[in-house]
């Protein structure tokens, strides 16, 4: 049987289509993101919340010559469907496939690369003040989820966008959601604009019935509209939005096509900003994904029937011993506090927030503000820990710098994802943490080598009274025995974990397969001792210093950018020491924007699986000594 969207190639061709062809649409459409995410996983409840509204911009927008800028890219899987990418859509997320983010190398419908929230009402207005300069006419629309709008750098833009009063569209995506349950006073003021989902019902309602007595129906939706605004006045006095110089509509129904549509053309005819404010539902057209949006938020293969993962992993991951050692470690000193920017579930942190909710923070979408606040608890006695995917951590650097590092408070930075992160492609992969964390003042930068060393460097991190940053891998632990009791490691102080010749200094997760490559390198000669970081900041010198002879050779392995990482760090303080006379060779990350794809695949593509390591090592040894090396030494 044929299918409507067998015939959508472009945008322009949904224009052809009656209402009911368009709710049919919009029911395959949800079926094909449904099919698709089951079996490469993916992100599914923000995405099936906005069907309709991505078909109504498509519909009152000519892309690309109008603007469309996603924030965040979560829910753009319906453009990408309408914007020629249905034929690759099955390759979605895989490597050598599409991004499940907004990405200009794969269509000139996509305006701006996005991954990180907050960032679409900037880039809109950057668009709109250029299109104006460059004497265009066309549209430039941002579509933010209310989430986005906890984060400083929407508000920011929101200042400048009431200041300037340039022609731009802002459509506010109501779901109630961003990762984690919305927090904050914005979440309750835009629940109380919506005032309840019964409202914009049978708002649509009545005007379906007047649309069909022709000679007084549009008269009085006229006349309603002017109640309407009067009302709004009445009933929410000094809107924000309003008050910032930008016009307000709504709120919309967002699964109404026509309603949305009639929105979008009444806020082309305004000459200024205007924000049209859309409720959506996360997960619609699918219960389990309904019930919980947030499971299903980036959700990995699962079954249709019931919504359960295809593939139960067994054994727990870093992120849920961070959260089972956090529990351990507040109950043991009351000072300790935990601090998450909309990813309390994400981080692990979902029981800590259970069990001990007063000690628990959720800041929503505001990494800097998460860090600036840990700065003032740490200043008044307590001690934060702040947990932040890596990638997000960038976007707080000065904080980490100004708020945290100068004043050299105690505050604990976990960052997970870090080092490869499979995928949601280049803006989440967590490779540069050790660059950028390593060179603040008093900061320490640790890296476990399995889940039970990851306990014990949170409670050593608690107790070392610094600013710590301690990182792991989006992965499963390596399944090893979990100690009953805590231990503070003694600070900057590596673990040697096998004799050698040679020095093979790895950093947290490289430590497994440094061990594999170098029995593996035994059997071609090469003696390799494999050290434990533990320790990016301070280093452990007297180790290093004892494998850093004349002739001999150090080869330092981390899932991260090579250029400032671990190696920079070992390398720059053999200088120091004057140990010219060595061989040396730093592995890692090379500065670049990695495809999607598992982390498997990735770290093949870079040499950082056990045969990309091993391929390295060898080829290095093949490489002439420096002069005056002693030949002994080559493996």
């Amino acid at each position: 049987m044929a299918m409507i969207l067998d015939a959508i190639h472009e945008p322009a061709d949904i224009r052809k289509l009656t209402p009911d062809e368009l709710s049919t649409l919009a029911m395959e459409i949800r079926t094909r993101i449904l099919e698709t995410v089951a079996k490469n996983g993916g992100h599914l409840a923000s995405n099936l919340g906005a069907v309709e509204l991505t078909l109504a911009l498509h519909l009152a927008f000519d892309s690309p010559r109008d603007k469309i800028v996603w924030d965040v890219g979560h829910q753009c899987y319906t453009h990408k469907l309408l914007t020629g990418r249905k034929d690759r859509f099955g390759g979605l997320r895989r490597k050598g496939g599409i991004l499940g983010f907004p990405c200009r190398e794969e269509s000139e419908h996509d305006s701006a690369n996005t991954g990180h929230a907050s960032t679409a009402l900037s880039t809109a207005l950057g668009m709109a003040v250029a299109r104006d300069k460059a004497g265009l006419d066309h549209h430039v629309v941002a579509v933010v989820g209310d989430g986005s709008l906890t984060g400083g750098l929407a508000l920011e833009a929101l200042n400048q966008i009431g200041h300037l009063r340039k022609r731009l569209i802002i459509v506010l995506n109501f779901n109630e959601m961003s990762i984690s349950i919305n927090v904050g006073a914005w979440s309750k003021y835009f629940s109380y604009l919506v005032s309840g989902h019964r409202y914009i019902v049978i708002k649509d309602q009545a005007k379906s019935l007047l649309k069909k007595v022709p000679q007084l129906g549009r008269p009085v939706i006229k006349a309603g509209h002017a109640l309407e605004d009067l009302a709004k006045k009445m009933l929410f006095p000094g809107l924000v939005f309003t008050e910032l110089g930008i016009r307000y509509i709504g709120p919309v129904h967002g699964h109404n096509i026509q309603s949305l549509v009639e929105a979008f053309e009444t806020a082309k005819t305004y000459d200024g900003p205007v924000l049209i404010q859309c409720v959506t539902q996360k997960g619609k057209g699918y219960q389990p994904a309904k019930m919980h949006p947030e499971k299903f938020h980036g959700a990995g293969p699962f079954q249709v029937a019931t919504g359960e993962p295809l593939q139960r992993e067994w054994g727990p991951s870093f992120s849920s011993v961070f959260g089972d050692s956090m529990i351990k470690i507040a109950k043991k000193d009351e000072k300790v506090l935990a601090i998450t920017a909309a990813m309390g579930e994400g981080t692990g942190l979902r029981e800590f927030s259970e069990k001990l909710p007063d000690r628990f923070f959720d800041v929503g979408i505001a990494e800097q503000h998460a860090v600036t606040f840990a700065s003032g608890l740490a200043l008044t006695g307590f001690k934060p820990v702040v947990a932040i995917y890596s990638t997000f951590l960038q976007r707080a650097y000065d904080q980490v710098y100004h708020d945290v590092c100068l004043m050299d408070l105690p505050v604990l930075f976990v960052l997970d994802r870090a080092g490869i992160v499979p995928d949601d492609g280049p803006t989440h992969q967590g490779v540069n943490d050790i660059a950028y964390m390593r060179h603040m003042p008093n900061m320490i930068v640790m890296a476990p080598k399995d889940e039970n060393e990851l306990q014990h460097m949170l409670w050593s991190a608690i107790s070392y009274g610094h600013p710590c940053s301690v990182r792991f891998p989006k992965a499963k632990g390596l399944g090893v025995p979990m100690d009953e009791s805590l231990q503070v490691l003694p600070l900057g102080r590596s673990e040697l974990v096998k004799e050698g010749q040679d020095l093979l200094f790895a950093v947290g997760n490289m430590v497994a397969p440094a061990l594999e490559a170098a029995c593996e390198l035994e059997k071609a000669g090469v003696s390799l001792a494999v050290v434990n970081a533990r320790f990016v900041k301070p280093l452990d010198r007297d180790l290093i210093l004892r494998f850093a002879g004349p002739g001999r050779t150090v080869i330092t392995l981390e899932e991260g950018i090579v250029e400032g990482g671990a190696g920079s760090a070992v390398r720059e303080f053999l200088d120091r020491e004057g140990r010219f006379d060595i061989r040396f060779l730093s592995i890692g990350v090379p500065i670049g924007a990695y495809p999607v794809g598992k982390s498997d695949e990735i770290r093949a593509m870079v040499g950082l699986d056990v045969p990309g390591i091993v391929r390295k090592i060898r080829d290095f040894y093949q490489m002439p000594l420096p002069p005056g090396a002693d030949e002994r030494t080559r493996g």
